[in-house]
Parts: structure tokens; C-alpha cells; sequence
């Protein structure tokens, strides 16, 4: 707890008010030729926080530094913060993906589940992650990260080491919501977080690392199943059994490891943030790209165990080693797009690269004809899994979008909601009679794809529009009138990102 109040106390939170998680801070004030700033990256210099910001002895105008110095208290927030918040979503993705590891040690006959059953469970797991968004962004808010965080790994690490003893269909089911119900809300919740320390300018990449831990915990679980999994036998029991006990216990351990190293952070949210955010045209746009967006890769990736032993693979050792090379694939596309989207302050061009990358290889499977080219399938396969991720890239724009802290914390907790409704979707897109091929679902994925493709250009015209529109006015104000509306703090509070000197980045 120790260092992150060290670095909470450093001249790094006056970079994150609630205005600005912005852009680098140099201290050269707030009027620029005697004139007003306009767009986000200023209005941290001219506009101080609300009186109910929790930061807001914090902030400091004048306050100067150098780069050096800048880049010291990056280099100790991404030890101490982004570290502890990659530990824990190492623990998410190990608890929450070990069932696909399962599925290559004989899971589904052991228990006499089907895949449609298979699917059934992935939704329960889903709609109760869902259902839990919300509450603990709330709870969050309220009692702080502190707090409701670590008691959300224990909770979820707990029901993944008990899943170890379930023999039928209704307990494959009620693990599946217990575990969605304890893992619902942990995302969102992190990434807020994470907004208090970044500038926006860092937030985007810092993010890309935290959804690498994603695949970094595909590849660490894959090894770990790989040796876990050939427990077979032992006591009796499968090695399914193991894996879910031996990886659960762990989560439980490092919960109580990080619940150490979190300080605490609270400003409830309310109803009335709820509707402001849920009415905010220029959201709509990035949270449908959050429902469709991520689709096409989801059934590929989610079946890839699968996939490979239709395609003839039937070792279970040799199946998760088969599950790597995607993974890693996609810590490399994503890193290096989100990178780019940094160094050019863009990001729709980025995420339709991203988005296009998926849709010809999902038509060559398509073409593909059937019988055979087993080894042609799986480098499809593996490629489309290991896509670039452009998800920490549309998390970080909605951040940048919204104006204020509350608002920001109700974003993200409905874009990753409609993410998640997204991944319910997908996961319903790849049917049992479809199989090994699959090739209705993955017609239907191009589609989707291609609607994505539109919805990015679209979003893209609108807030170019938005942008013109407030220009437009702000250049009929004469001087007097643009102080005067910065001053003006009941208008600030209730104008947020529409405010006429607030810009809109695409």
C-alpha cells in the first residue's frame, strides 16, 4: 500500500485530475496567446476539479517538471500499479479460461455434456458476469478498490477450486454463474483505476499490456495444463480435477498477496451519472463497436481446443501447445497497434486494421474445401486468434470522451457489459451440427465483421461533426465570453463533454 500512496502523493496525480487524464503536463498555464484553451489535453491547466473529486488537493496548475522526472513516476506507477492490477487479471483468465484447457482432457465425456450444453454454460457464465457489473461498480465507488477488488479474486479463485469436485450437468452450470457472478464488474473496475494514475496519452498502451496478461495467462495456462492435465488417474480423479484445483488454490493465493498493495479510492456514483452517460450520443457509436466488434474472433478462439481435435489432434499435451502460437501472435499485434495509436494520436484507422485483419482469413476457412489440410486449417485458425486485439484501444477512447470521473466509471462498465453481450453472441455462433467445419457460422461472422467495419467510419463522421459544430460556435465567442463560460462551474458540471472548449478525439 506503501508505494502506490507514494506515487498518489507525487506531482503524477495533478497529471490525472478529473478533467485530464489527457496529455503531458508542462506547467505553462492556462491562457495561450490571451486566449482561452480549448480541448481536453488544456482544460486540466484552466479548470480546477469538482470540490468532490477525491484528488483534488492534488492539483496543482503551476506545478513544473522534466522529463526525467516524468519518466521516473511512469516507470514507478507501472511497477507498483500496473503490475498488481496484471496479477490480478492473470488470475481472472487462468480461473476463467481453464475450462477450455479442460476440454482436452475428455471434460465434456466425463460429465456427458454436449457442446450445446458447453454453450449453454458459457452463457450462464455470462449473463451472471453481466448481471454484476453494475453493483460492484457501484460497491467499487463506494468502499474503494481497496477493498472490493481482492475480495472479488478470492471469491472467484474460491468456486474454481471447488469446481474440481462437480460430476453433472447442474453443477457444470451453477459454477458457471458463480464464477461469471464473482469475476463480473473486475475489468471495468481495474481499468477506472488505472485512469486516476495514467495521462491519456499512456493509457491506451498501458492497457494493451493489461489485456496481454490475457494471453500471457493462455500461454502459462496451456503449460500448466499440458503437465497438470496428464494427472490423470491420480486419486482417482481426472486431471481436469487438477487443473481446476491446483490453478483455483493459486488464485487464492495471490489474492491475498495484491490485497496488500492496493490503496483505497472512493466517489460514489449515482443514478443521475448513470443516465448522463447512458444518453450520451457520442457514446453510442463505440458502445455498439464494443457489441459487434469483437464477435468474429470469438467462437474461433473459444473453440480452439475443439477445433483441433476434430482436425485429428488428439493428444492432449499437443493440443494446449497448439493453443500458444496464438497467443502469442496477439501479444505482438496488440502491443505494436496500440503503440502505433499512441505515436499517432489515431485510432478508428487503427481498430478497422484491426477489425479487417479477421475478415479474409475467416473467408479463406469458408473456401477452404472440406477433407484434409489439417495443418492449413489450424494456421487460419491460429492467426485469427491471435488477431490484434484493438479492444484497449476503444477502452481508452471512450475514457478520453468522457468528462468526468463518475461518467468514466459508468462508461466502462457499460462498454464492457456490451462486451460481454457481444461474447454471449458469439459464443452461440459455432452449433453442434455445424462441426468440424463450421462453415455457416463463420459466414455469419464475415458479416458481422463487415457491419463493424461501417460502424467504425460512421463513429468516426459523427464526432468529426460534433467537433465542427463546437468550433463553430466557440469562434462567434469573443474573449469576455469564453472566460466567463470556463469560470462558469454549475455549466461545467452540467455541460460535460459537450461543452463547447471539450474536444472529442477519433
Amino acid at each position: 500500500m506503501g508505494k502506490i500512496d507514494d506515487i498518489e502523493n507525487h506531482a503524477k496525480a495533478s497529471l490525472a485530475t478529473t478533467l485530464d487524464r489527457g496529455d503531458s503536463h508542462d506547467g505553462k498555464g492556462s491562457l495561450k496567446n490571451g486566449e482561452p484553451p480549448v480541448g481536453r489535453s488544456e482544460l486540466s491547466d484552466a479548470i480546477p476539479p469538482d470540490d468532490g473529486y477525491e484528488g483534488k488537493h492534488r492539483w496543482d496548475p503551476l506545478a513544473t517538471w522534466t522529463p526525467e522526472e516524468e519518466k521516473a513516476v511512469i516507470r514507478k506507477t507501472d511497477i507498483w500499479l500496473l503490475s498488481w492490477l496484471c496479477v490480478m487479471f492473470f488470475g481472472l483468465q487462468l480461473d476463467r479460461g481453464n475450462l477450455a484447457n479442460a476440454l482436452a482432457d475428455q471434460f465434456l465425456d466425463d460429465l456427458k455434456l454436449s457442446r450445446d450444453e458447453l454453450n449453454n454454460g458459457n452463457t450462464i457464465q455470462l449473463v451472471a458476469f453481466l448481471t454484476a457489473e453494475f453493483p460492484i461498480q457501484f460497491l467499487t465507488k463506494r468502499y474503494g478498490f481497496r477493498y472490493v477488488l481482492p475480495g472479488m479474486m478470492f471469491a472467484w479463485g474460491t468456486v474454481s477450486w471447488a469446481q474440481a469436485w462437480i460430476h453433472d450437468r447442474a453443477g457444470f452450470y451453477v459454477t458457471r454463474a458463480l464464477i461469471g457472478a464473482c469475476e463480473g464488474g473486475f475489468i471495468p473496475g481495474a481499468i477506472l483505476y488505472a485512469t486516476y494514475f495514467y495521462t491519456s496519452s499512456e493509457l491506451s498502451t498501458r492497457l494493451a499490456v493489461f489485456w496481454s496478461t490475457l494471453n500471457v495467462a493462455r500461454v502459462i495456462s496451456a503449460l500448466l495444463a499440458a503437465g497438470i492435465l496428464k494427472m490423470r488417474g491420480i486419486g482417482g480423479h481426472p486431471g481436469w480435477f487438477w487443473l481446476f484445483l491446483l490453478e483455483g488454490l493459486l488464485t487464492v493465493l495471490l489474492a491475498f498477496i495484491v490485497s496488500a498493495g492496493l490503496t483505497l479510492i472512493n466517489e460514489p456514483a449515482t443514478w443521475r451519472d448513470m443516465k448522463a452517460t447512458w444518453t450520451d450520443r457520442s457514446l453510442w457509436g463505440l458502445f455498439f463497436i464494443g457489441l459487434i466488434a469483437y464477435i468474429p474472433a470469438t467462437p474461433v478462439q473459444g473453440y480452439l481446443t475443439l477445433t483441433l481435435r476434430d482436425l485429428g489432434f488428439t493428444n492432449s499435451f499437443d493440443i494446449n501447445m497448439l493453443t500458444i502460437p496464438s497467443a502469442v501472435l496477439q501479444i505482438i499485434t496488440m502491443l505494436i497497434l496500440a503503440r502505433s495509436s499512441k505515436y499517432f494520436n489515431e485510432r478508428t484507422f487503427h481498430c478497422l486494421f484491426g477489425e479487417f485483419w479477421v475478415m479474409p482469413l475467416i473467408i479463406a476457412l469458408i473456401t477452404l474445401p472440406d477433407g484434409g489440410r489439417e495443418w492449413g486449417r489450424y494456421s487460419l485458425v491460429t492467426l485469427i486468434s491471435g488477431y490484434p486485439y484493438f479492444h484497449p484501444i476503444v477502452t481508452s477512447w471512450i475514457s478520453e470522451n468522457t468528462f468526468d470521473v463518475k461518467k468514466r466509471a459508468i462508461a466502462a462498465a457499460t462498454y464492457n457489459v456490451i462486451v460481454q453481450v457481444g461474447s454471449l453472441i458469439g459464443s452461440q455462433i459455432y452449433r453442434d451440427y455445424q462441426k468440424p467445419y463450421y462453415k455457416i457460422g463463420n459466414t455469419t461472422l464475415v458479416s458481422i465483421s463487415a457491419l463493424a467495419l461501417v460502424t467504425f467510419v460512421v463513429q468516426r463522421v459523427v464526432l468529426v461533426r460534433l467537433n465542427k459544430k463546437k468550433e463553430e460556435q466557440w469562434d462567434r465567442m469573443s474573449r469576455e465570453e469564453r472566460l466567463a463560460y470556463q469560470n462558469d462551474v454549475a455549466a461545467r458540471e452540467l455541460d460535460g463533454n459537450k461543452r463547447l472548449d471539450f474536444r472529442f478525439v477519433y
